[in-house]
């Protein structure tokens, strides 16, 4: 089964761009796990926006919100391992 993960941010944010290369890095070192990636932008939703205009980048991982702001790579990972058992 695969695993999920979104990020959500905008165009702009280096913080989000920081967050996509965490993201990216973790599931290129990890090719045993099925997980896709997928991003939206808090200016293309206004209910994105509303919920997470503050708290830029969020990531999810099967819907459930993982983790915000600063994205740790070695808790990503944990996180991915553990949602693929």
């Amino acid at each position: 089964m695969s695993t999920s993960v979104t990020l959500i941010g905008k165009p702009g944010c280096h913080l989000c761009d920081d967050a996509r290369d965490v993201i990216d890095g973790v599931v290129a070192a990890r090719p045993d796990l099925d997980v896709t990636v997928a991003e939206r932008s808090i200016l293309d939703d206004p209910a994105l926006h509303e919920r997470y205009w503050e708290e830029i980048p969020v990531v999810l991982i099967d819907g459930e919100v993982h983790n915000y702001w600063r994205i740790d790579p070695d808790r990503l990972e944990r996180a991915l391992t553990e949602a693929a058992s």
